[in-house]
């Protein structure tokens, strides 16, 4: 089930996380969609539910542990896509151009991406979110290059200069780096590539 709103909340307290996620769920109805350890030392409550149950319980949240709050979003009306992907949806990259919006912290890629999706024609290839990534985000846009630009530049106009880390385009992106991006995204996991007519 698709919920209308998601929050995230970022904390830089394992404890802190814990308790403003406990706060959270008795304050209002909402989903506990995904909670956790990521790097480096943060914990992230990721909630789901309608616009006033998750406004609700983002506040609650926010009050409850304000002094560790690292940070946070609240998306009273998803897209679809940002909400498919934060939840690990994946697809394939098919359009000419590949756009990579990067930040130091989670909630901020979020914000981003859903600010870009809804402004400009692109689809959202991959979202990754602190895991294995020693706490950054990032955001993978499948679309014509002039799209992707103009995702890019929204989705960077909606994250500050401090967290942004790049927003970066790739015009014509090579079959096999297309191929690559198509399995996982993570070095550990991704099989040997070789070269077409290699011997």
């Amino acid at each position: 089930m698709r919920h209308a709103a998601l929050a995230l909340l970022e904390f830089s307290s394992i404890a802190s996380g814990i308790r403003a996620a406990d706060v959270m769920v008795k304050r209002a109805p909402i989903a506990l969609l995904k909670i956790g350890t990521v790097h480096p030392g943060h914990y992230l409550v990721l909630i789901g539910g309608s616009v006033a149950s998750v406004e609700e319980a983002y506040h609650a949240g926010l009050e409850a542990e304000a002094s560790f709050l690292a940070d946070e979003v609240l998306l009273p009306d998803v897209h679809a896509q940002v909400y498919d992907a934060a939840l690990g949806a994946r697809r394939s990259i098919e359009r000419e151009a590949l756009g990579v919006l990067e930040t130091r912290r989670v909630a901020s890629l979020l914000r981003g991406a859903d600010a870009a999706v809804k402004g400009a024609a692109v689809a959202i290839a991959e979202i990754r979110l602190a895991d294995d990534l020693g706490g950054r985000a990032f955001v993978l846009f499948d679309g014509d290059i002039a799209d992707v630009e103009a995702a890019l530049e929204i989705g960077a106009s909606r994250i500050s200069e401090e967290v942004l880390l790049t927003s970066t385009l790739m015009p014509r992106l090579d079959p096999a780096v297309r191929a690559a991006l198509a399995g996982d995204s993570r070095f550990g996991a991704c099989g040997v590539l070789e070269p077409e007519g290699a011997e």
